[in-house]
């Protein structure tokens, strides 16, 4: 029989009670037994959990690994488990989900927990700043202070009415930084209010960066937007939504494998959401099908 740790983060989202925990560990335990594998439930309790419940797991064997939560559980888990041969599902419960999105996963849960039980397997690629692994996005910029305040903000007012109007508000008053832009060896200097490392499309709630991105052509999408005005911010936001933004008018995307972004100053970044501050230069690149993920099958 397969073997499966189901991680839960209860203090995904708007948060869970503990009833309702128990009553989503029950569920994964029915579900995945009906697909003959046999789950163990750890919920987390604090900033890593999900992270070491994911290692432990590898080590001990297991086939797969569960991830139930929001964005910062799902980059844990896929932390621990890149390189290993070990398959990560998720069932998605956070504010943004941006890489359940790209990856078609639905966002019921009982729907969600069938896919990691039943779907196909396909490898997908990391990226890396520094030493830190994302799956999703990256980025330096505005990009990285709106990840800083919205963690800040921890349980409260999440969601993404919450998110729009605290973008709005830093996007306000932010002004855009000098960087140097090494994109596979070629340097340009670059003045820009944003610099997003896309392996995925999407932020989440269908919010897309990075229209060409793929999460398996071992590539990471460069966009990097120059200093716009709100009103410039607000005519491309439609094109968010449609997935039809494209280079020109301020914008750039390019695609490439090594990156590298200096400046004058400690740069602060996030990766998959969360936030990180880093030296005054930071090395960038892709590690190629790094990650087996659970996916709909075609």
């Amino acid at each position: 029989m397969t073997r499966a740790v189901v991680v839960i983060n209860p203090m995904s989202g708007r948060g869970r009670y503990q009833q309702q925990i128990n009553e989503h560990a029950q569920l994964a335990r029915d579900i995945l037994a009906d697909h003959h594998i046999d789950a163990t439930v750890r919920p987390t309790t604090k900033a890593g959990d999900a992270r070491a419940f994911a290692k432990e797991a590898a080590a001990a064997g297991c086939e797969l690994v569960v991830a139930w939560g929001g964005d910062g559980t799902i980059n844990e888990a896929a932390c621990a488990l890149a390189h290993t041969g070990v398959v990560l599902a998720i069932v998605p419960a956070g504010s943004g989900n941006g890489l359940a999105s790209d990856l078609a996963i639905p966002f019921e849960p009982r729907a969600a927990l069938t896919l990691a039980a039943a779907g196909r397997t396909m490898a997908i690629d990391a990226g890396q700043v520094d030493d830190c692994l994302f799956f999703n996005i990256a980025g330096v910029g505005i990009d990285a202070v709106i990840a800083a305040r919205f963690a800040e903000r921890g349980l409260r007012q999440r969601g993404f009415a919450a998110y729009l109007q605290l973008s709005g508000a830093e996007l306000m008053r932010y002004r855009s930084q000098t960087y140097t832009l090494t994109l596979d060896g070629v340097p340009a200097e670059q003045r820009a209010m944003l610099v997003a490392i896309a392996n995925g499309r999407q932020y989440g709630n269908r919010l897309l960066i990075a229209p060409g991105a793929r999460l398996d052509d071992g590539l990471l999408e460069v966009v990097v937007v120059d200093q716009l005005s709100l009103l410039s911010i607000a005519w491309r936001l439609p094109s968010l939504f449609r997935g039809t933004l494209r280079p020109g008018r301020g914008v750039t995307m390019t695609a490439a494998s090594t990156i590298r972004i200096r400046s004058s100053a400690p740069i602060p970044f996030h990766v998959d959401g969360e936030p990180r501050i880093g030296g005054s230069e930071l090395a960038i690149r892709t590690h190629p099908g790094a990650l087996l993920v659970r996916a709909p099958r075609l």
